[in-house]
């Protein structure tokens, strides 16, 4: 089965028409002979345009290509509630479900995954209070509304995962793990200057706890997206990361695109794994 992984279009911060890529993404997926696309979040900062894209996606693919995708933080900040986000809110949406590939050794778990403010050990440690006022003050998940902590909702998210790691044990499958926030501080960057922006940024970014339990159930693949870097696949353990995201095609800090056109900067990033 090809598989194809994307993460991090952001049609709406990158200013596209959404509507014609969708198709050039059909077509594209199609020629090529993706059996299944999975998107790791960040489509729109509004949910209800995020299941809509999708849900035109596979309509535009019909049966060729199978397509689903997971939450990520700007999916969540408008038109979408918790209770919502934890529910099955169209059957592209993979966020706490296990799909079984066919004729396969492989099921795929998608997870949404949250932070626990753990990736900024390396820098100054505030309080858990002060990463969360910097959150609200600061950073766009400020705006997210959600009835706990932003570690009992990592603990949520892990309790979900270890669920479907152990079906996925009852079955004898191996695992291709999506989820849109970092699951190991490897992937972040560290600056030596403090008090630094990007430091207290790394605390809302993910957690270690997520890239431990992939690990210790010897996950095959995890896809994840979020940091707008691009890496090469990286294997620890039996773990394979991959995160190729598109990313912003302007930004004030760096630029992230190496071409003008998003169809270039998506086909480039576009990860294919056979299962």
């Amino acid at each position: 089965m090809k598989v194809g992984l994307s993460s991090d279009n952001h049609f709406d911060v990158n200013r596209l028409d959404a509507a014609e890529l969708l198709k050039q993404q059909a077509e594209y997926l199609a020629t090529h002979h993706y059996d299944y696309y999975f998107n790791a979040g960040d489509l729109f900062n509004e949910m209800p345009k995020s299941l809509d894209y999708m849900d035109k996606l596979q309509n535009e693919l019909g049966t060729s290509t199978q397509a689903y995708f997971v939450s990520g933080n700007h999916d969540m900040v408008r038109g979408v509630t918790f209770d919502e986000l934890e529910s099955p809110l169209s059957p592209q949406y993979l966020h706490n479900r296990l799909l079984e590939i066919p004729n396969s050794d492989f099921v795929v778990i998608g997870e949404n995954g949250w932070y626990d403010y753990s990736f900024a050990e390396n820098a100054s440690t505030p309080a858990d209070a002060d990463f969360l006022k910097w959150k609200h003050g600061f950073w766009i998940d400020g705006v997210i509304e959600q009835p706990m902590t932003d570690s009992e909702r990592l603990e949520l998210a892990l309790q979900q995962t270890q669920h479907w790691l152990d079906v996925a044990q009852q079955k004898h499958k191996q695992v291709l793990y999506l989820t849109h926030f970092v699951p190991r501080d490897t992937f972040t960057v560290y600056q030596l200057k403090r008090p630094s922006y990007w430091n207290m940024a790394n605390a809302l970014l993910g957690s270690n706890r997520t890239g431990q339990l992939l690990e210790q159930s010897q996950v095959r693949y995890a896809y994840f997206g979020h940091l707008h870097f691009r890496n090469q696949p990286l294997t620890l353990g039996a773990t394979t990361y991959l995160h190729q995201p598109v990313g912003y095609r302007r930004t004030r800090f760096r630029p992230e695109w190496e071409s003008a056109d998003f169809m270039t900067e998506w086909k480039n990033t576009l990860q294919t794994v056979n299962l």
